[in-house]
């Protein structure tokens, strides 16, 4: 059976999977440290891990499995799942796969190195936009869709 995991720490598109999960009458599993709001939708559960780093990855990763979805923007949690045999979509829509999770750990680690090597170093990334909202929300139903069937 297929299960939509969200690791929920700063995710900005739970309102978008929970619709999709509805839509599909799959379960989903909002796992946090705490803090969010829980829905009142049946097929949404919220699990709450003990604060510390990595609890909820650590949740997600020794859960999912093939046919499941999982939404992160986490790529260590990302390469675990795909691992796993589980589809992943970062909150963009971007799916990580076995052809791809290598690449974007490799860059992951050179960026945080870089951002090391430069402490005087201001800004952070791109903001959230309504296009990266409206792909993740085509990409997860691509997903759901592909995992339903067993693709």
């Amino acid at each position: 059976m297929t299960t939509l995991f969200i690791d929920a720490d700063a995710c900005p598109v739970k309102e978008e999977a929970e619709r999709v999960a509805t839509r599909h009458k799959v379960p989903m599993k909002v796992v946090s440290n705490g803090g969010l709001r829980p829905s009142r939708n049946p097929l949404v559960e919220h699990v709450i891990v003990p604060e510390g780093p990595d609890v909820a990855d650590m949740w997600i990763a020794d859960r999912c499995g093939a046919g499941d979805v999982v939404v992160t923007g986490d790529i260590p949690l990302a390469a675990k799942c795909v691992e796993a045999g589980a589809r992943v979509l970062k909150h963009n829509g971007e799916a990580l796969t076995q052809a791809n999770v290598g690449q974007a750990l490799a860059t992951r680690d050179l960026m945080a190195d870089l951002r090391a090597a430069d402490p005087f170093r201001q800004g952070g990334g791109r903001g959230f936009t309504k296009a990266d909202r409206s792909r993740f929300l085509d990409a997860l139903e691509r997903e759901m869709r592909a995992a339903l069937k067993g693709v």
